[in-house]
């Protein structure tokens, strides 16, 4: 059994099917892992994917805001115009 730092939930790994820098994902909070010992099985933070994820979210970020500016533009056409 290892415990998730995270949330502290007991994950369980067999040791023999694991090796050092493999990544889990607790299934309690969804945080992802990494083997960082083996005897006890130590988990950590895994410190790849959230460097992804976080570019992940600043694409969508812009996407979402372009998005925005075509609606705007759609939005100034329909309405009438105080001449």
């Amino acid at each position: 059994m290892a415990t998730c730092p995270e949330c502290d939930a007991e994950i369980e790994v067999d040791e023999f099917d694991v090796d050092k820098g493999d990544q889990l994902s607790c299934p309690e909070c969804g945080s992802n892992l990494e083997v960082v010992g083996l005897s006890p099985i130590e988990l950590d933070l895994s410190t790849d994917d959230d460097e992804d994820d976080d570019e992940d979210d600043l694409d969508d970020e812009a996407e979402v805001e372009g998005d925005d500016a075509e609606d705007e533009e759609t939005d100034e056409e329909d309405e009438p115009w105080d001449e």
